[in-house]
């Protein structure tokens, strides 16, 4: 008689392109389900960062346990493999209380990683190409390592936006060190069977409602004193070469205090590149195994998408 095989513990992605609306659902999922949250936003973990990430606010959470939410300091380092090691800790603490986890946020990698167990241990060791490579990067640019990549791995290079040097220098480096593509590493860690059982929501609009959002919703952080909030936390030290103030909407305020553009091209610059990262988004989604697309405009209100996610949950995991 075959073994039993041990049962998946459930788990509850939901995620979607920036200013989709995943915050209001989310909340409506974990109440309805007994679930609690961690965040999949590579911004939201920083402390002080809150105008310009449209961040979770404690009323908007209505009493439901966040977790990598004002955990991390701006010059403390985030990244996927830090997001793994962190969100598998918190998954165990709310799988001890008898709970579902929700991770909520648009950074698909960073959900991939934890859903599928993507291995980061391997290549770790030797460094000096890398830093080889961060030196070329000052000296030359990034775009030049950006054309580089392009002619190994066009894949990542379509991927990975040109101004991330950190993801630009990794995609490199495993290439120099494995001869091997991120790009296709990336796809085989992608096939690897999920550890969970779990279901995957993408949240969607149209895009020309979804790009309407984000305009407004750079308007209202403009309002909301977002130079005011950059303009703090450069004077507690943070740099245009930390990881959090390379971030959507902070480093297009630095630059315009240090002069290389006006303060109203920076806002249209920050629309511009919100509505690009929505793209890259989509893209990423669509290229996903096994999810259930929300298709926000087909629903009569968020009362009934939130019932058809809450009547499907339940089902599936029997609760």
């Amino acid at each position: 008689m075959e073994a039993c095989k041990k049962k998946k513990k459930p788990l509850i992605i939901l995620t979607g392109p920036t200013a989709v609306g995943k915050t209001a659902l989310s909340i409506g999922l974990a109440k309805a389900v007994g679930g609690e949250i961690i965040s999949a936003d590579s911004m939201q973990v920083y402390k002080g960062m809150d105008v310009g990430t449209a961040k979770i606010t404690s009323e908007e959470m209505d009493g439901v346990t966040h977790y990598l939410v004002d955990e991390l300091e701006p010059w403390e380092e985030f990244n996927v493999v830090v997001f793994q090691r962190l969100c598998k800790k918190y998954m165990e603490r709310i799988y001890s209380k008898g709970k579902i986890p929700i991770i909520v946020g648009g950074t698909g990698f960073y959900i991939q990683s934890v859903l599928y167990d993507i291995d980061f241990t391997e290549n770790e060791a030797d460094t000096s190409y890398r830093q080889m490579l961060e030196q070329k990067a000052e000296n030359e640019g990034v775009q030049k390592l950006h054309q580089e990549l392009a002619q190994v791995d066009p894949e990542s290079a379509e991927q990975i936006h040109p101004n991330n040097v950190k993801k630009v220098i990794r995609a490199l480096e495993y290439y120099q060190q494995t001869g091997q593509k991120i790009s296709e590493h990336n796809e085989t860690q992608r096939q690897k069977e999920s550890p969970y059982d779990f279901i995957y929501y993408v949240l969607s609009l149209p895009r020309e409602i979804l790009y309407e959002r984000i305009n407004k919703r750079v308007d209202q952080m403009r309002r909301d004193g977002l130079i005011e909030e950059v303009k703090q936390l450069e004077e507690r030290g943070c740099t245009r070469e930390m990881v959090s103030m390379q971030g959507l909407g902070y480093k297009e305020i630095l630059d315009a205090f240090a002069g290389k553009c006006t303060m109203d091209e920076a806002f249209e610059k920050i629309k511009l590149e919100t509505r690009h990262f929505a793209k890259r988004q989509f893209t990423w989604f669509r290229r996903e195994r096994t999810v259930t697309w929300l298709e926000k405009e087909q629903y009569n209100s968020e009362d009934a998408l939130l019932a058809y996610c809450v009547d499907e949950i339940q089902e599936r995991f029997r609760i």
